[in-house]
């Protein structure tokens, strides 16, 4: 049996061998064989595929000469084919062929005489075989895969138009409104939608195109009917069964919609002014948080819930010439205060507290426990996290764009309460969760185990702190010592005081300075923006870091006070509570302490007995281990080539133009790990011999801090001082070894100078 043409041509086109015969020749193997009813309505609801024997007689009514002069060639070569594949078989190389050659006709690599013979094929394809209409009647196909590529087929031959015509598809465009404006009555919603996804998906990708143009001839016609839809299918009634499951069919039809709604909003910063179908998610999100708290099922809560998290985190790319594309574009700010205030008013309404996080997690094989598997997988920590962040930048979106205290401050205390009460709650029913001593301490175990969700939540609290502090000096020329006390005591017992927040997390890692730089290096974080600022709020607050790493030493003295001299089971004396941490640490006046408790400010008492005696060994254990024992453990694994670069705004302008992110290769990244670690070794006993006095030299660091806390000759103690100053300094010292090698990937002069600012205030406020 001869080798049928649609075969060979198939093998052509896949290796980019020109097509040697006329387009019309190649345009009748594409031809699509679709019986349909001559008088079926415009959705296409009934068609099948053609007999074996009946090819050729299903050729279009309306084909041109040139098309049907071929017609019998190809149906003889159709009959060999026939022979061995089925009329489903093939239709679906037909449907792959036509989504290769527009994938060619895109490819630079290929020669232009033959993308431009695909494109002749293609204009014939549409223009004198329908094969728009028949694609679309497709779509209502049983079997689900000759259905899926109808699908792609339609979404890149709808592309093709509109890159290389500048014309919209009127076939797919009247199918799309009379689909949209009519969904509650049609079957076919998601393949609509899904559709239009994969448009602007392939427009977003195609580097060459004007997409500011082709987007808004795509999406104008349908602006309207979208905003219609978004606002229907939003405001359906979820309470039904239909939802309960993803498995149904208005199920698939908000899953296709929520991808929809992922590819406007990467599409929006393209447009000089968007549309209302690109910002609509912002304007009108009290939508999508109803959703979250009806009874839907706990997938569609989930797909929302992230995605209102890349609407927070959504990163305004620079604009080299004129800087941020928010100083150009009103609207954005626009939409992120619509959505921030929606947001927070839902926190009004306890909607946070309204969510259930589902406490199923996946296992090998399925998503259910192994029988007699007993462990308690505590709550969704994705989702935790996702929660945690849209409110946290919310408030910090909502903070930046108030003039006055007094407009955020009562806000701010309640949403934080609420969320401290939020993270209590989840964090505490884990079997892994410990005590919990300090409402800064929070943020550090939710958000731990993902860098880039830490940061951005540590950044987001740094800058409420920061505007917050400056509001206040804009009130009054000078605060006095009272209300400064006041003002520390209220940022720990609402959960966001920087100092605190910073020292748990060098705490967490074991003062492994090799961390830091893991994410200094890596473009995955806004770990250098969050250091700039901190670095220099710290060198304008050094006394009250002090004050803080003092009391941290404090906590860490009664406890090894407790554990080494009462029984353990004297509970109601064997540890600090919560409350006098907050005391500890701010140590305020009784007035302050009436003040906060006027606010309803959340403060815990962890539970006393066997259990925080352990804790608190552990603490002190861990705090006093050399930290460099524990770098394999604890040595994060960073892809550096994973993200974008975080947004950078005024403060630090300086550093954080010079520290543009690089991505880094494997080599580089190896020769960065064996300096760091050469550097962390030559100078790891200099370090040390500067933290001991003279007479502990020579002996380890742990053994120093035991001595230390369980002496009454040395007051105050100063362990979280000096290890975290020390981690910095072995930070700078890293640095400027890679910068002498040409391994760092930046320039950190400024982040060098901040760094040496510190080491500096460091050695004279504490003399050796």
């Amino acid at each position: 049996m001869k080798i049928s043409l649609l075969q060979q041509m198939y093998k052509d086109v896949l290796v980019g061998i020109p097509l040697g015969k006329e387009s019309c020749h190649y345009t009748s193997f594409l031809n699509l064989c679709v019986e349909q009813s001559p008088e079926r309505d415009e959705s296409c609801n009934w068609m099948h595929l053609p007999s074996n024997s009946g090819i050729k007689s299903h050729q279009d009514p309306d084909i041109s000469e040139a098309v049907v002069s071929v017609t019998d060639d190809v149906s003889n070569n159709f009959a060999n084919i026939n022979s061995s594949l089925c009329p489903r078989e093939v239709m679906l190389l037909q449907l792959t062929l036509i989504k290769m050659m527009v994938a060619k006709v895109q490819s630079q690599e290929i020669e232009f005489s033959t993308r431009q013979k695909y494109c002749d094929i293609f204009v014939l394809l549409l223009k004198e075989t329908k094969i728009d209409s028949k694609l679309i009647c497709l779509f209502s196909s049983s079997d689900r895969l000759l259905s899926h590529m109808a699908l792609k087929s339609l979404a890149s031959l709808v592309y093709f138009q509109l890159k290389e015509e500048n014309a919209l598809n009127v076939t797919w465009l009247t199918f799309s409104l009379k689909i949209l404006s009519e969904f509650t009555v049609n079957t076919q919603v998601s393949e609509c939608l899904w559709t239009l996804t994969a448009i602007i998906r392939d427009i977003l990708k195609d580097k060459f195109l004007p997409k500011a143009g082709i987007l808004k001839k795509l999406l104008a016609p349908l602006d309207a009917v979208l905003e219609g839809f978004y606002n229907s299918i939003l405001c359906h009634h979820f309470d039904s069964h239909h939802y309960t499951s993803p498995y149904s069919e208005p199920a698939n039809n908000l899953i296709s919609f929520i991808d929809l709604l992922e590819a406007l909003l990467a599409s929006r910063i393209e447009l000089e002014l968007p549309l209302r179908c690109q910002r609509v998610l912002f304007l009108k999100v009290s939508y999508v948080l109803n959703l979250i708290s009806s009874s839907v099922h706990y997938l569609f809560k989930k797909l929302f819930i992230m995605l209102l998290k890349k609407c927070v985190l959504y990163k305004s790319r620079e604009d080299p010439v004129s800087g941020s594309l928010f100083l150009q574009k009103p609207y954005l700010y626009e939409d992120m205060l619509a959505l921030s205030n929606g947001v927070l008013q839902g926190m009004n309404s306890t909607w946070l507290n309204q969510i259930p996080l589902s406490e199923k997690v996946s296992y090998f094989g399925g998503s259910e426990p192994h029988p007699g598997d007993n462990t308690h997988s505590g709550p969704d920590q994705t989702l935790l996290r996702a929660l945690s962040l849209i409110v946290l930048k919310a408030l910090e979106f909502k903070f930046q764009n108030s003039a006055t205290e007094a407009e955020v401050k009562g806000e701010f205390r309640s949403s934080m309460s609420q969320l401290l009460t939020f993270w209590r709650g989840h964090l505490t029913s884990s079997s892994r969760s410990r005590p919990v001593v300090h409402h800064c301490e929070w943020l550090s175990l939710t958000f731990i185990e993902q860098d880039d969700d830490m940061w951005e939540a540590a950044k987001a609290l740094l800058l409420i702190y920061l505007k917050f502090d400056r509001l206040r000096h804009d009130a009054a020329d000078s605060l006095s010592l009272k209300e400064k006390e006041t003002w520390h005591f209220l940022t720990h017992a609402s959960g966001y005081n920087p100092h605190c927040i910073f020292l748990f997390f060098l705490k967490n890692i074991a003062f492994d300075s090799t961390v830091l730089l893991d994410f200094l290096i890596s473009s995955e974080t806004c770990f250098l923006e969050y250091l700039v600022r901190y670095l220099k709020l710290l060198r304008e607050d050094w006394h009250h870091f002090v004050n803080v790493c003092n009391h941290f030493d404090t906590k860490h003295a009664a406890f090894q006070s407790i554990s080494s001299d009462e029984p353990p089971h004297q509970g109601k004396q064997n540890c600090m509570t919560d409350a006098s941490l907050l005391n500890a640490c701010c140590e305020p006046a009784p007035q302050t302490l009436s003040l906060a408790s006027s606010h309803n400010y959340l403060v815990f008492t962890a539970e006393q007995g066997d259990n925080e005696v352990a804790e608190s060994n552990q603490s002190n254990s861990l705090l006093c281990t050399d930290s460099a024992s524990l770098l394999g453990s604890l040595q994060s694994l960073v892809n550096y080539d994973s993200s974008e670069d975080s947004e950078l705004e005024s403060v630090g302008k300086e550093c954080l133009v010079n520290a543009k992110q690089m991505p880094l290769n494997y080599k580089s990244e190896t020769k960065i790990r064996e300096a760091v670690c050469s550097c962390i070794d030559d100078k790891q006993n200099t370090l040390k011999s500067e933290v001991l006095p003279l007479k502990q030299r020579g002996s380890n660091t742990s053994s120093f801090l035991a001595c230390t806390v369980s002496s009454n000759n040395i007051t105050p103690i100063r362990i979280m001082l000096y290890k975290s100053t020390a981690c910095l300094e072995e930070l700078q010292i890293a640095i400027l070894r890679l910068q002498r090698r040409n391994l760092f990937p930046y320039n950190p002069s400024a982040l060098l100078k901040l760094l040496s600012h510190i080491e500096k205030i460091s050695k004279n406020m504490n003399p050796q």
